[in-house]
């Protein structure tokens, strides 16, 4: 699969468009394990763990990118299915505040994202090309199944990164 053009989505996604690698269905595959793998490796305490006041603890960054995750799929899916109906946005903070990853293990958010990633795969891999390149609306932007695909990889690596970076050290 080819990168998505500059012209598949709006330039905010180019972010984590741009922390993909080239073969992003092999880099969606690497993380259904090697993000998991890191979760389950952090101390159990490490979970409830924020780096700054306000900030998110490692269990709902976690759960963000569950949350973020299905919905990108669930648009991912619309599109290629040819449904033309304006997707809506959703607020991140919100979803975080009422979600209650808080009281889970890290281990079961480990486990959740393992098994949603493996399952979406599935989906994934079955898009043809014609289903790649259709185009939708979400959040009032225009993106393709594609540029979708390597926004969803972007975004682990993204969060991955502040992971790495802030929280862990």
């Amino acid at each position: 699969m080819n990168r998505p053009q500059p012209e598949e989505s709006a330039i905010f996604y180019r972010t984590y468009i741009n922390k993909t690698k080239d073969d992003v269905l092999h880099e969606l595959e690497e993380q259904a394990f090697t993000f998991p793998d890191l979760l389950r490796n952090l101390p159990a305490e490490k979970g409830d763990f924020a780096y700054a006041e306000g900030k998110w603890t490692i269990k709902e960054m976690t759960g963000h990118v569950i949350d973020t995750e299905r919905i990108f799929v669930y648009r991912a899916l619309r599109i290629a299915r040819k449904d033309k109906t304006p997707l809506a946005g959703f607020e991140q903070n919100d979803y975080a505040r009422h979600s209650r990853y808080h009281e889970r293990s890290l281990e079961s958010l480990a486990d959740e994202f393992e098994l949603l990633r493996k399952a979406n795969l599935f989906l994934f891999r079955s898009f043809t090309e014609e289903e790649l390149s259709q185009a939708g609306n979400a959040s009032t932007y225009d993106i393709t199944v594609r540029a979708m695909l390597f926004v969803i990889a972007g975004h682990v690596n993204h969060h991955r990164g502040i992971l790495e970076e802030r929280y862990l050290r």
